[in-house]
């Protein structure tokens, strides 16, 4: 009898451990609703702008409340998540509006799983669609190697509007 509620008890065990592991994503979802969270700052990169070929169109950047917290105190905590929504423009009776989504870029501060990033972790989801992250190992390092250029502000370029 003792043998068997031991068995069933190590079962018990591991198959909660192996629940658990299995739920473990080592890898930040996108980010639902964010364009729900603070709204940082907006810019405008139009066709004088040497970054237009790659940046061309309206950037919202959103932070959420951890991030928030990075924006005061110029240390971004664990948790912090930065979201560069990249829109297309449209010109409509000489006004200038936001037309397509042409990619979504999220930074995630994870410092134990990304020490050689200065801790953030860098996605981009052409589209915005959720399903298709496309960064490779190179393009993380080149997205962290300009980033290192802000290591002041904690590796962030974008500032709180005030």
């Amino acid at each position: 009898m003792k043998k068997a509620v031991f068995l069933l008890l190590v079962t018990a065990v591991f198959a909660g451990g192996f629940s658990l592991w299995a739920q473990h994503d080592d890898t930040a979802q996108f980010p639902k609703d964010f364009r729900k969270w603070a709204h940082v700052k907006s810019v405008l990169v139009g066709p004088q702008s040497a970054a237009f070929a790659s940046e061309g169109g309206i950037h919202h950047i959103y932070a959420n409340d951890k991030a928030l917290e990075g924006y005061t105190s110029g240390k971004f905590p664990d948790g912090s998540v930065i979201v560069y929504d990249l829109l297309e423009t449209k010109e409509i009776a000489g006004n200038t509006t936001e037309g397509p989504t042409r990619r979504v870029d999220v930074m995630v501060r994870r410092t134990e799983l990304y020490r050689t990033t200065g801790g953030w972790e860098f996605m981009s989801f052409p589209g915005g669609n959720p399903a298709s992250e496309s960064l490779t190992a190179e393009r993380q390092a080149a997205c962290a190697g300009c980033h290192a250029n802000r290591k002041d502000h904690d590796f962030v370029f974008s500032e709180f509007r005030k």
